[in-house]
């Protein structure tokens, strides 16, 4: 690498991102903080298939072992589709921050009355007669492959790294971190 004022900005043209891969504990956190400040993705069924069928959905929680759950309807096509086939892909992006998590996993569905209990959100009385409603299910994906990429800085730092890039024609790593999350 050439010597520049501005160092900290560059990086080797063979690169594009800083690279963090997290495992275990840390891997469980990442994924609960990117998760959860998201709140919402889109969550992908019937994998073998084309086009893949992926739908919006809220995420209520990522427990303390790295689950993700979800509250879903027990007549939902996604319900469905995950008892002929419980591989799923989730996506979810924070675009106020830069942050993307891609996640593929083993779903199972839940009716145990503790679970629903434990989960149920009451806003979601816009499509269930309450959490006693028969057709509450839970969704618990369980992550298999994960990656993420998220701003070193910030969405502004990163938006200057990569416009410094474009205005002099020296590659930056525009500020993001990249990584793969083993749980």
């Amino acid at each position: 690498m050439i010597f520049h004022p501005y160092n900290h900005f560059l990086m080797h043209s063979n690169e594009q991102s800083t690279n963090y891969n997290l495992s275990n504990q840390e891997a469980i956190e990442k994924l609960k903080e990117l998760a959860e400040k998201s709140g919402n993705c889109f969550f992908a069924t019937a994998l073998s298939g084309f086009p893949v069928t992926a739908r919006p959905i809220i995420l209520q929680e990522v427990d303390e072992m790295g689950i993700l759950w979800f509250i879903s309807s027990k007549q939902s096509a996604k319900n469905h589709e995950i008892v002929q086939d419980n591989r799923v892909a989730l996506y979810f992006q924070n675009n106020a921050s830069y942050e993307f998590l891609t996640l593929s996993g083993r779903a199972t569905i839940h009716t145990e009355k503790h679970i629903v209990e434990k989960y149920w959100n009451p806003l979601a009385t816009a499509w269930f007669d309450g959490k006693d409603d028969p057709n509450i299910t839970m969704i618990a994906v369980k992550p298999i492959d994960s990656m993420y990429w998220e701003t070193k800085d910030g969405k502004i730092i990163s938006f200057m790294r990569m416009s410094f890039g474009a205005v002099t024609n020296i590659k930056t790593d525009g500020g993001i971190v990249e990584g793969k999350l083993k749980i």
